[in-house]
């Protein structure tokens, strides 16, 4: 029995994303409205075994008030998922993920994430692989898409096959990326494939998720385990509370919840083992919903470091 059969029905997940999921951000999130489960950004384990390592660890990073988290991995050597896994237990992780979903031209070029739906025998070496460096200790899931070019549900029988402990379907091909709308009727079809080829495999769905409602209705009308929210954290990032508040908070109240943000970026990175840029992506999540938030995200962007950041917000404040 792992963690993920503890958890309610449906439980909420923040989803793993590049620059955003960060133990900073995780730990925010965790302070205001916790969601049942957390993953990591995107960690590629062909790095983490490599003299790169050092600049990657910092990914990794993990706190006690982020429980239960799982690690997000990628790659493209089976070896470096089986090591890499080894690892995660002692590093405080609850899980990992394997990452076949990511749409990124520049990856997918590479043959990794989304890629692997082409390539299913390598697919298949990297969760044996994982799987292996897991142990009784550490559930394996995957993170995908509905197919690559066009919708291929053999892709998800395919992995059902694999018998996952959770497998979370974001439900466009690759090659939509994010430019329509996510089919969940195609995440159902998974759920209703999982009853009959892997029962005890969870289902979780993703895409277009805005608010827990939203989030619950469709896990009840698919027959899913969980939801996953994505890009639904920068509208709210208080996306978790059945009763989010954040469209009712002041220009004061979501200005004081970014310099929180920042001042935890700069206690946690002290050595600039992170740059500042990635804070920008939430300048529209803060500074927004108010008069003159369109002048200040400009001010924001112009910033180049945490303490011009925080001394912009604090004069806001004064």
């Amino acid at each position: 029995m792992t963690f993920l059969e503890s958890l309610p029905r449906p439980f909420f997940a923040l989803a793993p994303m590049d620059d955003v999921t960060d133990t900073v951000f995780r730990q925010v999130m965790a302070n205001y409205a916790k969601p049942d489960l957390f993953f990591t950004e995107f960690v590629n384990v062909d790095g983490l075994q490599s003299p790169g390592r050092p600049h990657l660890l910092p990914k990794l990073k993990v706190s006690d008030k982020e429980k239960p988290v799982i690690a997000q991995l990628w790659g493209l050597k089976p070896e470096n998922f089986y090591k890499t896994t080894k690892e995660l237990a002692g590093m405080g992780f609850d899980g990992v993920d394997l990452n076949m979903g990511c749409p990124v031209r520049t990856v997918v070029k590479n043959g990794a994430c989304a890629a692997l739906i082409n390539n299913r025998e390598l697919a298949s070496e990297i969760i044996e692989a994982t799987r292996k460096g897991a142990g009784d200790s550490l559930p394996v899931s995957v993170k995908t898409r509905v197919g690559f070019t066009t919708v291929d549900m053999s892709w998800i029988e395919f992995l059902l096959s694999k018998k996952l402990d959770m497998l979370s379907i974001h439900g466009r091909t690759a090659k939509q990326m994010s430019k329509v709308q996510a089919d969940w009727e195609l995440i159902g079809r998974a759920a209703g494939l999982r009853d009959s080829l892997s029962p005890t495999t969870l289902i979780v769905g993703n895409g277009d998720v805005l608010n827990r409602q939203q989030g619950a209705e469709l896990a009840n009308k698919h027959g899913l385990d969980g939801i996953m929210v994505g890009r639904g954290v920068f509208h709210d990032p208080l996306v978790f509370d059945p009763e989010s508040p954040w469209q009712q908070w002041d220009k004061g109240q979501k200005l004081c919840l970014f310099v929180k943000h920042i001042e935890l970026f700069t206690k946690t990175y002290r050595n600039a083992e992170r740059k500042f840029e990635p804070l920008r992506k939430f300048c529209k999540t803060y500074i927004n919903g108010f008069d003159g938030a369109a002048e200040l995200r400009a001010e924001f962007m112009e910033t180049k470091s945490p303490e011009q950041a925080l001394k912009l917000l604090k004069e806001q404040l004064a």
